[in-house]
């Protein structure tokens, strides 16, 4: 007999088997089941409690089934899902004028990813720099950077250890050292199509870019007539404290992209541009079966509202400035190991002087009831739900504590 949902998920050691037995193992997951979440807290099939210290990786943005959300979802669910975008649904055009509103761009393209919205930029910079040179098709990224898993993202991302496994990779992009305007001087020419950067870079250990260098980029797109891209599927909709993160740099990219915390916990992805880049496609040129659709796009519309209503923006930047100044207390009590708190409004990282991370995030899930992440075996990387509260965010410096100590300990 097939097995109810109510089986799947309150039966963890089942969930654990169907999972060995049926889902591919692209992922090294923890023993835990969550079952259900409320805030910034997540609950497990034996109803333990844990602090979430990294809302789906930067993804549940206004927390753990938030009642507007949960009451806009549950309507639109009611009424329509998808209806194709051959057809106009009012949940996305809403959407498309508000985030135009809320920004600097003229025109928005929706999907369902970061990595599709990143390819999407990418083929707005292909097209366009064609349309100037044939060979202006060059696309510039930084090492260290990540942009997705699919071939072109996972080839523009500037670490080899997602990629090399599956050559032969489109051509046409090349990398320089993250920050380092001499060498983003020398690689940029007439064959530039775009220079691609994130405005922090996530998975490459939350390294904010420097002023210097984001302006030097600005700089030669203009000068080389190539687009900036930024890459904002983590730092965008508030995240960093600002509502997107070049808000903070003083310059305006030709194109951005977004997911993750758009969509508050359901898939949702958009590349929004401005200029001569929202002018490049044209019908046939791009599309998606699922993007923008009215399930998702009301989700996006929620979560705006959230941020909007409960001033999560400012949240993130108070708060985040909170925690890591309490995060930065932790190098007092651990100098042999807790090192730089790096990051912006609520996008954290604390940099390690032992390759012990990994081992911290597992002590912290599975003995303190902490959710958090680690990017490499040196950085900790807290991306907390915006609704975090400084309660909160003293409960979980005090559970990383504990974790730390716990590792100091089996290791010394």
């Amino acid at each position: 007999m097939t097995p109810t949902i109510n089986e799947v998920q309150t039966d963890n050691s089942q969930a654990q088997q169907w999972d060995a037995d049926h889902v591919m193992t692209t992922y090294a997951r923890f023993g835990v089941t969550f079952t259900r979440g409320e805030g910034a807290y997540l609950y497990d099939a034996s109803g333990r409690r844990y602090l979430d210290m990294l809302s789906g990786i930067a993804v549940c943005s206004v927390g753990h089934c938030h009642p507007y959300m949960t009451r806009a979802l549950q309507g639109q669910a009611a009424t329509l899902l998808h209806v194709s975008n051959l057809y106009l649904t009012e949940p996305q055009a809403r959407l498309a004028r508000r985030l135009i509103e809320l920004s600097d761009f003229e025109r928005v393209f929706f999907c369902n990813s970061g990595a599709e919205a990143n390819e999407a930029a990418l083929k707005i910079a292909r097209k366009r720099g064609r349309g100037i040179r044939e060979s202006k098709t060059g696309i510039i990224t930084a090492k260290n950077s990540f942009h997705g898993r699919t071939i072109a993202t996972v080839t523009a991302t500037g670490q080899p250890k997602y990629s090399e496994a599956f050559a032969p990779l489109p051509g046409g992009f090349s990398y320089v050292p993250f920050n380092d305007v001499d060498a983003l001087r020398e690689a940029v020419s007439d064959d530039t199509a775009a220079i691609l950067l994130e405005p922090i870079q996530g998975e490459g250990g939350i390294i904010p870019a420097t002023l210097e260098y984001v302006k030097a980029a600005r700089e030669l797109a203009d000068k080389y007539n190539a687009l900036l891209i930024f890459d904002e599927v983590q730092t965008g909709v508030g995240r960093t404290g600002t509502l997107w993160a070049y808000q903070q740099f003083g310059i305006v990219p030709d194109v951005m992209t977004l997911a993750k915390g758009l969509g508050g916990g359901v898939p949702i992805g958009a590349c929004l541009a401005r200029g001569s880049a929202a002018a490049t496609f044209v019908p046939g040129d791009h599309g998606t079966t699922f993007g923008g659709n009215p399930f998702a796009t009301t989700a996006a519309n929620a979560v705006l509202d959230i941020l909007a209503d409960e001033e999560l923006t400012a949240n993130a930047r108070e708060t985040g400035a909170y925690l890591r100044a309490r995060l930065a207390e932790l190098a007092e009590t651990f100098p042999d190991l807790v090192g730089e708190v790096r990051g912006m409004g609520l996008m954290i990282g604390i940099g390690l002087h032992q390759p012990v991370a990994k081992a911290i995030v597992k002590k912290a899930l599975l003995e303190h009831g902490l959710v958090i992440n680690a990017t490499g075996d040196t950085t900790i990387r807290l991306l907390p739900p915006l609704i975090l509260t400084n309660v909160q965010a003293d409960e979980a410096v005090s559970l990383l504590r504990e974790s730390i100590a716990d590792v100091v300990v089996t290791t010394s």
